[in-house]
């Protein structure tokens, strides 16, 4: 891992070295990485250590999905096949192309340090070009704000989602609606198939607010102890969870009305056939509203529960 640098008293960052690791974030907080780092090509990698994780332990991903205004189909920065070295995966750098890592700019923004990075993600299938832009806020540890931007060059775009896209590690079952929460099992109560659910879509009416006015799209489980649960035998070791519950939000400042957020899910694990256990789950949430160039979306990854009494989670 990238030693920490520190940024302007009195925060400290996480940053790469000249050749370090691509990860950027909060020295005791949240942080965000990209490939080469372990997992799949085309994702954001979020990383939570203060939830008790192993430093390389992603608590989820984000993919970038833009959908060109004149498609009804979406690009998949996961899915696609690179045409630079022509792997599954879309490529994503900072800075220039090559070896090396931007290390983003420390800077104060509204009167709060920042650390920004630029992120370039590789032209898309379906002609969009799309950067994303990632901040931290030193008064905001357990949170990253992402904003997408197209490039010159880019087909024209209806929307561009950021889909959280690993809610079956943290067995995420329970959305927190306006009016109530509704679960997944209740969503898909006859949902056997490996395959992906159809997504169960929640206009802006159906969600809360926080006390700025943004619209929060919140996801938890229902297990008071996820650690303990049996799993089968053929469920890969990395999808055990292990370290402190915790809820996670898309938080979206001057929503749109037009704002859907939205949700599916799964039985088995990605990538086999392997059950998860207690049942169906959460696997991708995302926020779905018309592009806006620069348009900050927040992921926030909250503890639910208070750390271990004389453990450093960080």
């Amino acid at each position: 891992m990238t030693a920490p640098h520190p940024g302007t008293r009195p925060h400290e960052w996480v940053r790469p070295g000249p050749d370090g690791s691509p990860l950027w974030g909060h020295r005791d907080g949240m942080r965000v990485g990209l490939p080469p780092l372990l997992g799949p090509r085309g994702l954001l990698r979020v990383y939570t250590p203060y939830l008790g994780h192993d430093p390389d332990r992603m608590v989820n991903y984000v993919a970038i999905e833009p959908r060109p205004r004149r498609s009804v189909r979406r690009g998949y920065s996961e899915l696609e096949r690179s045409r630079l070295d022509d792997e599954p995966g879309l490529r994503l750098w900072t800075g220039e192309p090559g070896p090396g890592h931007d290390p983003g700019v420390v800077e104060v923004v509204a009167g709060v340090e920042c650390l920004t990075v630029l992120v370039h993600c590789e032209r898309f299938a379906g002609g969009a070009e799309v950067d994303v832009r990632v901040r931290f806020r030193a008064d905001r540890p357990h949170e990253v704000e992402l904003a997408a931007v197209t490039r010159p060059g880019s087909v024209p775009l209806r929307h561009c989602v950021l889909s959280a896209t690993m809610g079956n590690f943290a067995r995420l079952r329970t959305l927190r609606l306006l009016d109530g929460p509704v679960r997944a099992g209740e969503l898909w109560p006859r949902h056997r198939s490996s395959r992906f659910t159809r997504r169960a879509r929640f206009g802006l009416h159906r969600l809360p607010r926080d006390v700025e006015g943004a619209a929060v799209v919140t996801v938890l489980g229902d297990e008071p102890a996820p650690e303990q649960a049996a799993y089968a035998a053929d469920v890969a070791p990395h999808w055990h969870w292990y370290g402190r519950r915790a809820e996670q939000s898309w938080v979206v400042p001057d929503p749109s009305r037009h704002l859907v957020a939205a949700v599916n899910g799964r039985v088995v694990y990605w990538a086999s056939r392997s059950p998860i256990p207690g049942g169906i789950a959460f696997e991708n949430v995302e926020v779905i509203e018309p592009y806006r160039p620069l348009r900050p979306l927040r992921f926030r990854v909250e503890p639910c529960d208070p750390a271990p009494h004389g453990d450093r989670l960080s």
